[in-house]
């Protein structure tokens, strides 16, 4: 045990630093709603896809960390009205999935990265709409500030880690997408439900490092 208060920004730290588990470039498969989805996984693997990255900011705040979420616009052409990341395609000018998660998420949120200390990577997570997406962990310190991109986010909001991180809050749900039964996990918080990738990347979060 660290003596650090477990769901501290600074616990976070520790913990991202030192993940349990297989290597991240092995692990994919053993994480999250991945292994809910065998037959799935496998026809999305076999697909050429589109790298992408992800931040997922835990931000410093005493001895219960939050972490910063978006509502995207119902004007989005993918994933419209869903809870997500700060995040997106890895540009050519980008020089790491670091690069392209910081990049996305100052032109989503406004987010600053002079307020962001990146501190490692979790497992890659594969989606049905093509997408190879490298999850950013990183740390953010208090004194930023949020400015929305309205063609890109309806709302930012943070949810409290120790919230996150309880099994208990990872509800199991399912429904028939293109010919399948998709399983995936569901986070409900107040009245925001939080499902797909967004509560897949949670749960492999929360199997990395809090398990």
């Amino acid at each position: 045990m660290s003596g650090l208060p477990l769901y501290s920004a600074a616990e976070f730290r520790r913990r991202a630093l030192n993940q349990i588990g297989a290597p991240i470039e092995h692990a994919w498969r053993e994480h999250g709603d991945h292994i809910l989805n065998p037959a799935s996984l496998l026809e999305v693997e076999g697909r050429k896809l589109k790298d992408a990255a992800v931040l997922i900011p835990v931000v410093e705040d005493g001895d219960d960390a939050k972490v910063i979420l978006t509502q995207r616009t119902t004007r989005m052409r993918k994933h419209s009205g869903q809870i997500a990341f700060p995040g997106g395609g890895i540009d050519e000018g980008d020089l790491s999935p670091e690069t392209a998660a910081l990049r996305e998420a100052q032109e989503e949120i406004g987010l600053d990265p002079s307020f962001v200390e990146t501190v490692g990577r979790l497992p890659q997570y594969l989606a049905g709409t093509g997408f190879r997406i490298i999850p950013v962990l990183s740390v953010v310190q208090r004194g930023f500030t949020v400015v929305p991109n309205p063609d890109e986010v309806d709302e930012v909001f943070e949810v409290p880690l120790s919230f996150l991180m309880d099994p208990a809050n990872h509800q199991r749900d399912s429904l028939p997408w293109q010919g399948i039964v998709r399983h995936f996990y569901v986070m409900p918080y107040g009245e925001r439900r939080i499902w797909g990738i967004t509560a897949g990347i949670l749960r492999t979060l929360y199997e990395r490092l809090y398990r």
